[in-house]
């Protein structure tokens, strides 16, 4: 798949894979039932997505945090370079934003006038180790993105209807000159109560007992879907 005449999805903040393959199989790019091979061996589905294990929708590899901005940005470049109208979006974390990388990337990306590219930012405050503000704080994230150029967004991002509204006017703003970030202020664990205000989850799956409370707290499971 080249890309052409098509959006284009990167995911930065690779470690949330989890959530990537789940959207990648329901929209029909492998089948469903091959996500209960997460990070078995000889899977496909590894804990960061990979290139060489020719899974479909998965363009580059994202175990070293802080890159898909600049692959995004190339990406967006050469769609406007071949006369492609279509959107470039790459998903970060709040903690891969302590990446040198990221800031390179999005002064290049303001001053090229790359204003077919959306940057979603997980707006929550946690990282491996801690919360962010402790590890190594952002301060005016919103101002920084403004200083370096780029049109910036700030919505609700354990909202759906918020999040596609959101990205809906996003898009609407590309072609307008500017890199378009939308940093989505959310919950990590929203809506299950040993989950919320920690950092704890960001790496651990819950057991079957944590699993059966988690799922009785919330609105949706997975058969909804």
């Amino acid at each position: 798949m080249d890309g052409n005449g098509e959006d284009l999805c990167f995911l930065s903040n690779g470690h949330i894979s989890p959530v990537w393959y789940s959207v990648l199989a329901r929209s029909g790019y492998f089948p469903v039932k091959e996500l209960s091979t997460f990070r078995k061996i000889d899977s496909r589905l590894q804990g960061h997505p990979t290139t060489h294990e020719d899974l479909p929708g998965v363009r580059i590899a994202s175990g070293s945090l802080g890159q898909g901005m600049s692959a995004a940005i190339g990406a967006a470049m050469t769609k406007k370079m071949n006369g492609d109208d279509k959107t470039v979006f790459c998903l970060h974390g709040d903690g891969e934003l302590q990446e040198g990388q990221i800031w390179e990337a999005a002064m290049f990306a303001a001053h090229q006038k790359v204003d077919n590219l959306i940057c979603t930012v997980d707006w929550n405050n946690r990282q491996i180790d801690g919360d962010v503000d402790d590890v190594l704080s952002l301060g005016d994230l919103r101002g920084k993105f403004e200083a370096f150029g780029w049109d910036v967004m700030v919505m609700e991002g354990n909202d759906m209807q918020s999040t596609v509204d959101g990205l809906r006017t996003a898009k609407a703003k590309c072609g307008n000159g500017k890199p378009i970030c939308i940093l989505m202020k959310t919950e990590m664990g929203a809506g299950v109560d040993f989950m919320m205000g920690s950092h704890a989850w960001h790496g651990i799956a819950p057991n079957d007992d944590q699993l059966a409370s988690a799922l009785s707290q919330l609105e949706e499971t997975l058969e909804d879907y």
